[in-house]
């Protein structure tokens, strides 16, 4: 008996259960059929009176009015579309507008792109159109623009920047490092084969002085030369041959030769006697940077003894990234400053921007020679540089934060009256203390946007579709 009452009441809730949906079908048919007829009663009686209905009512769109946007003609906009093979992305002339997609009105979620039976209901999808020419955008003229109500302006943060007329005089600053100055250089070599005597500088950044002493040498070949060059001078003295003269000045010219300084000669003349160790100096005041003799080695004629780094002027490698490479030139003032000498200011210019970008940091170096008093700036001393370019001009300035940059042009946001704003490509020069030169693009007294610049940008549609921002209309495509 049981059984019996559970088989009654699942075919109970069967039958109710068809009824249900039944009845929804119903619904949703009388309500496709309603719109369908509301939309096209209009257009029925227009083509009745008009036996070229398209030309006629292409001239002059039907209104929109109070039913929902996109379904002005129903289910016999749709048979018509059929017959004409009009599909999405066509224009309807006789409505004046443009098909957009087709959908199930019970059902708007789901689009198509050609007009059909709907597969959810006993009825035909209906087109969603455009707006009417006269109603969107309209005129070329406002290709790009968007428009933005004062209430949505406030909440988006919105702020404009002039665009002025003014000087902009560049300024840089960038750190480097010290490093010798190679123009300022000295290498000492020996001028004759001979040994190593006696140092009197034995390590490497040793400083020295112009004309300090270096190293002994004692040159065993230089004393042939030499007394063959007092004895002509003797018999010289004692003979009053003018021919010996020449003899004379043979033999000093061959000490030269060999390597003797005129120093060395003047004192083997004044002694009468052969001098066969001479004294090297230092030929400039520095540092030693190389030391290459030990005492007791032999050299020969070209050895390097020592090389020596002059300290009046240092090199600073600064490490300038390479976007503002182009505010310097050589000849650039720049004043330097070390933590190692408090309160100094070293100035210098700038020599030569080294053709080289630094691939992890892209900066390039710029080699400025800085003067050196005192020699307290020494090689690998950090510093820190401002540069001071003179060149100033006048420019069409904006601030820096109101270009976008696309990675292939700079764009701007144009304010413009009445909540309007557009897209416009500039073309940018220098920047400098959050200033930007516009080379090409704007004029003075425009205003510009510089915050929230990027969410109107997007919104103007740079892709150049349709856009809207707080149910109001406008258009965007970037020229």
């Amino acid at each position: 008996m049981n059984r019996k009452n559970i088989l009654i009441a699942v075919a109970v809730a069967a039958v109710l259960a068809a009824a249900a949906g039944y009845g929804l079908y119903r619904l949703g048919t009388q309500h496709g059929t309603a719109i369908a007829t509301a939309g096209s009663a209009p257009a029925l009686m227009t083509m009745a009176k008009d036996p070229a209905p398209t030309m006629a009512v292409a001239s002059s769109p039907p209104p929109m009015g109070k039913l929902p946007q996109g379904i002005p003609e129903g289910e016999a906009a749709t048979r018509r579309h059929i017959v004409s093979g009009l599909k999405a992305g066509d224009m309807d002339t006789l409505v004046g507008r443009n098909i957009l997609y087709y959908h199930d009105p019970m059902v708007p979620g789901n689009k198509f792109d050609k007009p059909a039976k709907s597969p959810f209901m006993d009825m035909m999808l209906v087109p969603v159109y455009g707006e009417a020419p006269n109603a969107a955008a309209g005129t070329s003229a406002d290709t790009g623009k968007v428009s933005i109500s004062p209430r949505v302006q406030q909440n988006l943060g919105v702020r404009t920047a002039l665009v002025t007329q003014g000087m902009l005089s560049p300024e840089l600053s960038a750190v480097g490092n010290i490093a010798f100055n190679e123009r300022d250089q000295a290498i000492v070599q020996a001028r004759a084969a001979g040994y190593v005597e006696r140092l009197h500088v034995r390590a490497t950044l040793d400083k020295v002085t112009k004309g300090q002493a270096l190293v002994d040498l004692y040159v065993p070949e230089w004393i042939a030369a030499q007394e063959e060059f007092l004895s002509l001078r003797r018999m010289a003295g004692a003979s009053a041959n003018n021919g010996l003269a020449s003899l004379v000045d043979g033999a000093r010219q061959r000490m030269r030769l060999a390597g003797m300084s005129d120093a060395l000669i003047s004192q083997v003349e004044a002694s009468g006697r052969p001098q066969a160790r001479t004294t090297i100096t230092a030929p400039v005041s520095g540092v030693v940077a190389e030391l290459m003799v030990r005492e007791g080695m032999t050299v020969t004629p070209g050895t390097t003894l020592f090389r020596i780094n002059g300290l009046g002027t240092v090199w600073a490698n600064a490490e300038v990234p390479e976007g503002q490479a182009a505010l310097l030139r050589p000849g650039t003032r720049v004043v330097a400053r070390t933590p190692a000498a408090p309160g100094t200011a070293y100035e210098g210019t700038v020599q030569a921007l080294l053709p080289e970008v630094n691939a992890a940091t892209r900066t390039l170096k710029a080699r400025v020679e800085l003067r050196n008093p005192g020699m307290q700036l020494v090689p690998g001393m950090f510093v820190s540089m401002q540069f001071m370019d003179k060149r100033s001009g006048a420019a069409l300035l904006i601030p820096t934060e109101a270009v976008i940059q696309t990675g292939k042009r700079s764009v701007v946001m144009l304010a413009e009256d009445n909540g309007r704003f557009r897209p416009v490509q500039v073309e940018t020069g220098i920047e400098s203390a959050g200033q930007t030169q516009v080379l090409r693009g704007l004029q003075a007294g425009q205003r510009v946007v510089v915050s929230s610049q990027f969410l109107i940008d997007s919104e103007a549609s740079l892709r150049g579709f349709e856009a809207r921002l707080n149910d109001v209309p406008a258009t965007g495509a970037r020229p």
